[in-house]
């Protein structure tokens, strides 16, 4: 090894030696009694800040020993004389490093002497170890403590002051440093539970400039404890409950107590100890749980117990501290008491018919805690109330038994009765015991009373419909004393229905009127009725007869909703759901069967039959209208007959199933005002109309000839000029040849001009109606034989041709007579002939709309309005339709 790393060895081996050394104190003083007892703490050997070292301690005189933290306890009585004693400590830590330690025991009657080597002067450049005083140190002061110097002082002259907590700061004055030589001095008792630590600040200075010349020195004083402090109780600690003969060694609470001396000391080390109540309880001496030592314990003889308790310091040591306390250990209760009876028995009287009344009240007496569960009682009847006549409640303040009769009681029956009663808690017994029993005899008082019908109730079964007067059966009372029916009258009391008479005499029930068991009176097949019978002393009673009817089939099934809506949807064939039903019950009612009447074969066919309801639905495409279409219901034993369901078949506004809705009805219902005006000025064209009709048949008339050559068509006259539609209609323009007028044998039909008027006419009217089309023929019969016939009808609900002018006959005749004028001056018109006057020639005008000063008659349907909203015009009938549309009409049918 080289001279150099051997020399820097050997340097660290002297720092850690030095530092070793620093933290390891050389003396201790220590002041104590003038007689130490055992266990008493004297100093501590305080190596704090030795780089978390481990040490171990030793002592040479055998009255001291070291515990591992280097506090000094005393293992016997040691007395200290007045020159004071003195021992050393041995401190090794793990590398076998060993200091000695001198320690100076001084009793507090002696002031220690001043030693030279006592004060130690601290080098700035290591942190000093901190200075140990011990708590409340008696007098004289000032006391020196340390001596502080600085490397500084070596080249210049300083001066120290020190300041912080102790000094300049709370509490103030505790310390002073001597200006000159760096001596420490402490000016009077600290209490360690106050100021455990201090630490202030030391500076040099120099004396010239008086600045600093170091840097500034922490300085730590650790006040050392003494036990000063007694043990106290934790506020609230010595509550404590427990249960009832609880187990021995049962956990009753712990003691909790604390110390303000240093913790994890002898001098915060507590004893428990139990000074009385020995002989129930038990404490551990340090952890201060109480238990139970006897299993005696009882609340109803003792429900609390005072124990004194005493606390010690120094593990119990008789120098230690010690407080007193005393601890209230209550008992909770157990339900280990059942209740008993007052009385080994109880008697009462309890008069007949009565009910809902308190009989007897039942005292009993508990010891358990009044209130708890443990001491409510449960009432029960073991015997005696198999019919339920009575009933035991509890009085919650008294925890009495309060005996009811609940129903009536007989004397007939029975006078006496015996009831056993059972008190039990609501909390189950402790201990397996039994519940007490005590019985209770009861006598039952006599009245008279009112006849008693046997059974109360009666069932009788009738069949409905029997004949008035049929005996159903006898309903019949007893008088309970007698136990015979002598004297006694029957009545009736309720008959909702007046279905049942009752003799008086013998209580026989008969009919007077029709049973039926479809009445609202009945419900599920039975009727409800009560009979009256009073004695010779007008004492009554009432008696139920119950009257089960039996079924008969004497109703049909029946369609619920006759009247139905088809809506037809793009030629799809539309269907409707019938629902029957038949008030007779099984076997006369459902399942239904359902057929089609004849008349309606091959237009409606039925499916999907499903008990009480089928499916009607379209055989073949069928107009808009009403249909009346006969359908037959049969119930299960094949009853039933012929009902009508009325169909419309029609556009819906709405599909909703039970709530369809035609368009039409549903647009006839929201006319408005302009639909109103609309009609009212129709109906003044048609006022119009025939005004105009009696103005042409007020003129002249000219001979007509009959000529069976126009089909038995209705003939438009009477209009302005040709519209487009008649324009282009070939058979309104057609002029008859004089040939085709004369030749009435060739032709079957048609009107011709030939006789004259003066023939003989005679009319008559034909009837023709098929699939809701209606016409109304007229005959005429001309000279030569030949029978003419004009025809006016209706479709459905509408008319063309007006059957109100059949009651007007003259006025008929004069516009028929006028249409055969019109006619034969149209043939006339169509001869071209010279001479005759331009206007006589048939031509053909222009349209109204166009060229022609008076304009169009169309515009009178329009009122000035859009055509979308008098579209209801559509379904008001042909009597508002113009003219030339009807003709167009009736000339295509023609065809």
């Amino acid at each position: 090894m080289s001279p150099g790393v051997l020399l820097y060895t050997s340097l660290i081996f002297v720092v850690l030696i030095q530092q070793a050394q620093c933290c390891v104190p050389s003396t201790i003083q220590a002041q104590v009694p003038v007689e130490v007892q055992a266990g008493y703490v004297v100093s501590k050997v305080n190596v704090g800040d030795c780089n978390s070292k481990r040490f171990y301690f030793s002592t040479c005189d055998p009255d001291f020993t070291v515990l591992p933290d280097g506090t000094i306890v005393t293992l016997r009585v040691t007395r200290v004389t007045s020159e004071g004693k003195s021992f050393c400590v041995w401190a090794q830590d793990q590398r076998h490093h060993r200091w000695k330690v001198d320690v100076t025991l001084t009793h507090t009657m002696q002031l220690p002497q001043q030693k030279t080597g006592v004060l130690r002067r601290f080098r700035r450049r290591w942190s000093p170890p901190p200075i140990f005083l011990q708590e409340n140190s008696p007098p004289p002061y000032p006391k020196d403590l340390e001596q502080i110097g600085s490397d500084s002082s070596q080249n210049q002259s300083v001066y120290y002051r020190i300041s912080g907590p102790g000094v300049t700061e709370h509490p103030v004055g505790v310390f002073s440093c001597e200006e000159l030589s760096g001596v420490l001095r402490v000016h009077r008792a600290l209490d360690r539970e106050e100021f455990p630590v201090l630490i202030f600040t030391a500076r040099a200075y120099n004396r010239h400039t008086h600045k600093e010349t170091d840097f500034p020195l922490p300085i730590t004083v650790n006040v050392e404890d003494v036990n000063d402090n007694a043990p106290e109780f934790v506020e609230n600690s010595l509550l404590f409950t427990v249960e009832e003969h609880s187990k021995v060694g049962t956990v009753v609470g712990q003691i909790n107590a604390t110390d303000k001396d240093e913790p994890n000391t002898s001098h915060t080390k507590i004893r428990y100890i139990l000074l009385t109540g020995t002989e129930l309880f038990s404490v551990h001496s340090f952890s201060g749980v109480i238990s139970t030592k006897s299993a005696t314990l009882d609340r109803e003889t003792q429900d609390k117990h005072l124990v004194t308790m005493e606390i010690r310091d120094m593990g119990g040591a008789l120098n230690g501290l010690s407080n007193t306390g005393t601890a209230t250990i209550s008992m909770t209760d157990i339900n280990d008491n059942p209740p008993t009876f007052s009385e080994k028995s109880y008697k009462a009287r309890v008069e007949e018919n009565k009910a809902d009344v308190l009989v007897l009240r039942i005292p009993v007496e508990d010891k358990d805690l009044k209130g708890t569960a443990n001491w409510k009682v449960i009432f029960k009847i073991a015997k005696g109330n198999e019919n339920g006549y009575f009933r035991v409640d509890t009085d919650p303040e008294t925890n009495e038994g309060l005996l009811y009769v609940i129903k009536p009681l007989d004397h007939e029956e029975g006078s006496h009765l015996m009831l056993e009663l059972v008190g039990e808690n609501e909390a189950p017994l402790v201990g397996g015991g039994a519940w007490m029993q005590v019985p209770v005899h009861l006598t039952v008082g006599d009245e008279d009373e009112g006849p008693v019908f046997t059974p109360p109730i009666l069932t009788l079964r009738v069949k409905e419909s029997v004949p008035n007067g049929t005996l159903i059966g006898t309903y019949t009372a007893t008088d309970p004393e007698t136990k015979t029916g002598k004297g006694i009258k029957y009545y009736e009391e309720t008959d909702p229905a007046s279905w049942i008479s009752v003799d008086e005499n013998t209580g026989g029930l008969k009919t007077t009127n029709m049973i039926d068991r479809e009445s609202k009176f009945v419900s599920n097949g039975m009727y409800n009725m009560t009979v009256r019978a009073v004695d010779t002393s007008k004492k009554q009673g009432i008696g139920t007869v119950l009257i089960l009817i039996d079924d008969v089939n004497d109703n049909n099934p029946v369609i619920m909703v006759p009247d139905q809506i088809l809506c037809e949807k793009d030629r799809v064939l539309g269907s409707i759901t019938l629902h029957a039903e038949d008030a007779d019950a099984t076997p006369y009612g459902e399942p239904f069967t359902f057929e089609l009447g004849e008349e309606a074969v091959g237009k409606w066919k039925l499916k999907d039959a499903k008990g009480t309801s089928v499916v009607l639905q379209q055989a073949v495409a069928l107009p808009y209208g009403l249909y009346n279409v006969p359908v037959v219901v049969k119930d299960l034993q094949g009853v039933g007959e012929a009902q009508t369901v009325n169909v419309r078949v029609c556009e819906c506004a709405t599909t909703t199933p039970g709530q369809e809705e035609c368009v039409a009805q549903k647009r006839s219902a929201a006319l408005g005002t302009w639909g109103v005006l609309a009609m009212l000025l129709a109906l003044a064209l048609l006022l119009l109309l025939v005004l105009l009709f009696v103005f042409i048949c007020s003129t002249k008339r000219e001979k007509l000839y009959i000529d069976d050559s126009s089909g038995g068509m209705l003939i438009k006259s009477n209009t302005e000029a040709p519209g487009e539609e008649v324009k282009t209609d070939p058979f309104l323009l057609l002029c008859p040849s004089p040939v085709e007028a004369v030749d009435t044998q060739s032709k079957g039909q048609g009107v011709g001009l030939g006789g004259g008027l003066d023939q003989q006419t005679l009319e008559h009217q034909h009837q023709y109606q098929g699939n809701g089309f209606q016409t109304s023929a007229h005959e005429y019969v001309t000279s030569g034989g030949q029978t003419n016939i004009y025809t006016s009808g209706h479709y459905g609900q509408g008319f063309y041709g007006d059957e109100g002018f059949h009651n007007y006959s003259n006025v008929l005749d004069t516009w028929r007579t006028n249409e055969l004028y019109l006619e034969n001056k149209l043939m006339y018109f169509c001869e071209e002939e010279d001479g005759r006057y331009a206007d006589d020639l048939l031509k053909d005008y222009g349209y109204e709309g166009e060229g022609s000063s008076v304009g169009s008659l169309d515009c009178l349907s329009q009122m000035g309005v859009d055509e979308d909203s008098l579209d209801f015009l559509d379904s008001l009938g042909p009597k508002f339709r113009l003219l030339a549309h009807t003709c167009t009409h009736t000339a295509e049918e023609e065809e």
